[in-house]
Formats: structure tokens, C-alpha cells, sequence
């Protein structure tokens, strides 16, 4: 499939890419994508909660009543999980959620997110751009440029660029990745996916080993 390459003006620059069928236009697999999703959504767990057990919880051993006699049930600890300030039974421990996927499954999976982008055609591919400082206002004017201020988009940079990346870190809908930090949670979490052109080339070269 073929796209315009626009220029950070919004403009069309009368050029276009070919977008590999490979990558950007396969039958999306939803379970490659639901794996890969919950991987990275697991991953951001810390898993440090912690609940004290019977064994943990400061307190005396003694037994605190007798044992016949009472009319209510035997009790030989304060530190009984039935009684306030007791122990919890089966409580949480620090662990970690994260899990193995294979690599040709993550790649199904971003091949899938590619293609139910390019499907819905909110992909936009756009001529490499620069900024010689760091400037919010200068990306507030791309995005004008193209129609997303008030959308959440993703731009993809063939490499880091500080400049840009420190010129939407302040923006609430934008973020800006390099091409090698694309996850498939961040494909579908943006609405709109801003390719830049020197990107593409290494989307399509990693996607298709």
C-alpha cells in the first residue's frame, strides 16, 4: 500500500512510500495482541505488595483465654487471622507478574497493531524533521499542522532525537519513541500513528526477520 509523506507543515511533499504488505497489511491476529499487551501492562507491576502473616504480626503468644468454659471457640493467639490485628491468611507477597513470549509472537503481534492502524488509515507518514532547541511550542505547531492537537498520537523517529522527544514530553496526548522502543501497547493506545520516514525502513527490516 502506498502513502503520502507529508512535511511538519501538514503539506504534502508530492513524494510517497510503499508500506510493506508484510507489516502493514496482514489479517490481524487479536490473540498475538492480547499476549503481547498483557505482557507489557504485566511488566509495569512492581508486585512489592506484602501482607503480614500469622507468623509476621508483633504480638504475645500467650494464650489469651482458657480453653473450655467460656462458651465461645478456643483461642490460644492474639495473632489469630480472626481476630483484629491479626494475621492475614494467604495475604500478598512481593513478586513479579512478568512472563516469556516468544519473539515471533511479538512480532505477529506489532505486524497485527500495524495493520489495524493502517486499516482504520490513521497512519501518517511524515519527512524527517529536526528542532535546534527544545520547543513545546514548535510541536504544538506540528501538531496543529496535522490535525492532532486534540487527538493522542504516537511519533515514531528512525532515531533518538532529543530535541523533539524534550519538545512533547509536556504534552498530555503526544509521545515521540524510536523505532527500536515500539511496543504494541503504545501503537493501539495512540489514535493517530505518525511515522516518520526514516523509521520505516527500520519497522519494516525488524518486523520481518
Amino acid at each position: 500500500m502506498e502513502a503520502k509523506v507529508l512535511d511538519f507543515n501538514g503539506k504534502d511533499t508530492g513524494r510517497k512510500v510503499q508500506l510493506s504488505d508484510s507489516v502493514f497489511g496482514i489479517e490481524p491476529n487479536n490473540h498475538a495482541v492480547y499476549l503481547d499487551v498483557k505482557q507489557y501492562l504485566a511488566n509495569q507491576r512492581q508486585g512489592t505488595h506484602k501482607a503480614k502473616e500469622r507468623a509476621e504480626v508483633a504480638g504475645s503468644t500467650r494464650k489469651i483465654k482458657k480453653q473450655k468454659g467460656t462458651g465461645t471457640a478456643r483461642a490460644g493467639s492474639a495473632k489469630n487471622p480472626l481476630f483484629k490485628g491479626g494475621g492475614t491468611v494467604f495475604g500478598p507477597r512481593p513478586r513479579s507478574y512478568s512472563f516469556k513470549l516468544n519473539k515471533s509472537l511479538k512480532r505477529l503481534a506489532r505486524k497485527s497493531a500495524f495493520s489495524i492502524k493502517a486499516k482504520e488509515s490513521n497512519i501518517i507518514v511524515l519527512a524527517d524533521f529536526e528542532f535546534e532547541t527544545p520547543s513545546t511550542k514548535n510541536f504544538i505547531n506540528v501538531l496543529k499542522a496535522l490535525e492532532l492537537e486534540n487527538k493522542k498520537s504516537l511519533f515514531v523517529l528512525g532515531d533518538v532525537n532529543k530535541n523533539v522527544y524534550l519538545s512533547s514530553r509536556n504534552l498530555k496526548g503526544s509521545s515521540v519513541v524510536s523505532s527500536l522502543e515500539l511496543s504494541t501497547y503504545a501503537i493501539l493506545n495512540a489514535n493517530n500513528l505518525v511515522l516518520l520516514e526514516s523509521s520505516l525502513e527500520i519497522i519494516e527490516e525488524n518486523l520481518s526477520k
